[in-house]
């Protein structure tokens, strides 16, 4: 299996963020070839460096 991560900074308009991400992003994202599993990490996000500033993580599960 492969996977792709994307990070997401805190927004300056979560509810906007949040209103594209799930209604058009997602949706789009679950059309790409290969795709098993979409995984959406939301607050509280704990990070080993340091950052605060993380407000999602989406993880992209592919059948390799």
């Amino acid at each position: 299996m492969a996977r792709m991560i994307a990070i997401y900074k805190t927004p300056k308009d979560t509810a906007a963020f949040d209103k594209h991400y799930f209604e058009v992003h997602i949706p789009m994202a679950k059309k790409l070839p290969g795709l098993i599993k979409y995984d959406v990490g939301k607050p509280p996000i704990i990070s080993t460096t340091g950052h605060s500033d993380t407000y999602c993580i989406g993880t992209l599960h592919f059948d390799a």
